[in-house]
């Protein structure tokens, strides 16, 4: 118990004297010319946070997130297939990309996926 006590101790010192020399050792800007630009959407930080936008980019950005994180549910498809090998897996995951390939063609025939209209 004691043993436990002290590694704790020295794990508590050992990470405060690494945070304590991270924020001593760091690069301190705060007007730092990328951190002023505008970010990726073209919106300047200085002015008001109130101005409209574009609702084309905000549905771009949304279908990319829901695309993004279906990548992240297929990617490991394969070796799941591999490994089950049941009836089960397979049919869940074909309507999963039947639902997938459904969505992206109804927003394609729609035109949500063209910038410009």
């Amino acid at each position: 118990m004691i043993m436990m006590c002290m590694l704790m101790s020295f794990v508590s010192i050992l990470s405060s004297i690494v945070m304590l020399a991270a924020v001593i050792l760091s690069k301190k800007t705060f007007s730092d010319r990328e951190k002023s630009s505008p970010f990726e959407c073209g919106f300047d930080p200085k002015n008001s946070a109130r101005m409209p936008f574009s609702l084309r980019f905000f549905l771009i950005a949304i279908i990319f997130l829901i695309f993004d994180v279906e990548i992240t549910l297929l990617l490991p498809l394969p070796i799941t297939m591999i490994f089950s090998q049941s009836l089960w897996t397979f049919l869940t995951s074909s309507l999963f990309i039947i639902i997938l390939v459904l969505g992206l063609y109804y927003e394609w025939a729609y035109g949500a996926l063209e910038w410009k209209s």
